[in-house]
């Protein structure tokens, strides 16, 4: 695992919000450019690059009517929009870009939120998302035939295998492993990885 594999799940967030939001979420941040944006989350060291924040972007750009087509040729993160949907979809930009703020801050990552900016319902959402590494793998479990890549998988239940891993998916010849403990991960061997 990289130092940068830890902040996956908060860059799925930020991905989903920029092709929602597009500006209105950056603006948020206070900044007055996309590339101003994605140089904080470099700096802020949740990516390595401002490449790999405009990917993650690029892999939500197809969920949205927003101008851009993003990755439109996969369709490997519905998964995780759909998740994200479901806990956050009715959010408008300034709730989604506070709770996306909170988990920047829960990282212990510096970052300024003016309580008084964040409403008590936001804090309920984001204690919702953390709590919720067990529901994204039942979710997980009970969807992943609706996924395009995993419609012809089959997914076998490894708790008791007692090798760290919750479920295992064989796809052809590769094997998916995913663990609540990792907070929804779900890994791929040898060298493809999905995260919730």
């Amino acid at each position: 695992m990289t130092e940068f594999d830890k902040y996956s799940d908060l860059m799925n967030l930020i991905g989903y919000g920029l092709a929602k939001f597009d500006m209105d979420f950056v603006k948020e941040f206070g900044f007055k450019t996309r590339s101003a944006f994605y140089q904080y989350c470099v700096d802020l060291g949740l990516a390595k690059t401002i490449k790999s924040v405009t990917n993650r972007q690029d892999s939500f750009d197809p969920y949205f009517d927003n101008g851009r087509k993003g990755w439109y040729q996969r369709n490997q993160r519905e998964h995780i929009k759909l998740f994200i949907d479901s806990l956050f979809g009715n959010e408008d930009a300034a709730g989604y870009a506070s709770i996306v703020k909170l988990y920047i801050q829960d990282t212990g990552k510096k970052i300024e939120i003016p309580q008084s900016a964040v409403p008590p319902a936001i804090k309920s959402r984001f204690k919702q998302l953390q709590e919720t590494g067990k529901e994204a793998e039942f979710y997980f479990m009970t969807n992943y035939k609706n996924i395009p890549t995993f419609e012809n998988a089959l997914l076998e239940d490894a708790r008791l295998w007692g090798d760290g891993y919750d479920f295992q998916i064989k796809l052809n010849s590769k094997y998916f492993r995913g663990s609540q403990r990792r907070k929804g991960t779900i890994r791929g061997n040898p060298s493809y990885a999905i995260r919730i």
